[in-house]
């Protein structure tokens, strides 16, 4: 854990230096890092993954609450940035994006290893697999393609979502692939691929927070705003008591579901944001607090353990 917190601060430092230093060529090497990770690393990482895992009735509850806590943290985003807020449409999509999807697997896999153990790693992998990247990739990126600026017209932005959305696609193939075309050596040297995308998508967070700085709409560390504080309440605490009552209501699930669906913002929010031109400023400015806010838990948890 502490060498996460290590490689989170240390991306992110450098985009933010990048883009104070060198301007509008660091903002285009951003825009060609999320590139990368959507064309090039999201969609090898969907299709392995899916097409090698294994469902199990023991991990449907636990999924079932983790979509009613994305619901929920989602719907609330919308109605408080609509018409409490009155958020652009362009921040109310990213505010729905910060609030309902979480970072599960490059934080919440060494998060749920540190509290309970690698033998807590299936179930905590089937959530980061089967709520946030099923969620980010379906509702994800119809959320850009509906409040972002690509697009006007229905059509538009429906043309908008599968054209923009390659991982998508790797992810119903992997559905329909046999487990032959996802090999043990494949799905692990995706897992790693997985923690490449960490420091690109915090390198990105910081020339995002650089930028918005630079225009006069954001600081370092960004402004604790309402929007932003809205998104982290609903993110870290709303999120996590919803699977928290479910789980005493309706049927007890094993702890890892409590803590995927209370870790920090997706960092594939900044992604999308960029992809469809929902407000990056809010999405990287919640990232970085939730993160910070999580980051700081687990270091408590690992000099304690």
């Amino acid at each position: 854990m502490i060498a996460i917190a290590a490689v989170i601060a240390v991306a992110t430092a450098i985009g933010f230096r990048a883009e104070t230093r060198l301007g509008e060529r660091a903002e285009r090497a951003a825009r060609r890092v999320t590139q990368l990770m959507l064309w090039g690393l999201l969609p090898p990482v969907a299709f392995l993954n899916i097409a090698a895992l294994e469902l199990t009735a023991k991990v449907g509850a636990g999924i079932g609450f983790g979509y009613a806590a994305l619901a929920l943290t989602g719907g609330a985003a919308y109605l408080l940035g609509t018409y409490l807020l009155r958020l652009p449409r362009p921040a109310v999509g990213a505010l729905i994006l910060a609030s309902a999807f979480a970072n599960s697997g490059y934080l919440g896999l060494p998060f749920n290893a540190a509290l309970f153990g690698r033998e807590a790693l299936p179930n905590a992998v089937a959530y980061d697999i089967l709520v946030t990247t099923l969620g980010i990739l379906t509702v994800g990126f119809s959320i850009g393609a509906a409040f972002g600026t690509v697009a006007e017209r229905p059509r538009e932005r429906v043309a908008a979502f599968f054209l923009r959305n390659p991982p998508l696609w790797a992810c119903l193939f992997g559905f329909l692939a046999p487990e032959a075309l996802a090999p043990e050596w494949a799905v692990d040297a995706s897992q790693v691929m997985v923690f490449a995308i960490l420091p690109l998508g915090c390198f990105v967070v910081g020339v995002t927070l650089a930028a918005e700085a630079d225009e006069g709409r954001m600081r370092f560390p960004p402004r604790l705003g309402t929007a932003v504080g809205t998104a982290l309440a609903l993110k870290l605490l709303a999120a996590p008591a919803t699977v928290a009552g479910l789980s005493q209501v309706v049927l007890e699930v094993p702890d890892p579901y409590l803590v995927q669906a209370g870790m920090a913002s997706a960092i594939n929010g900044i992604v999308i944001a960029h992809e469809y031109g929902l407000d990056r400023g809010l999405v990287a400015a919640a990232i970085a607090w939730s993160t910070t806010i999580a980051v700081a838990g687990g270091l408590v948890v690992a000099v304690l353990g």
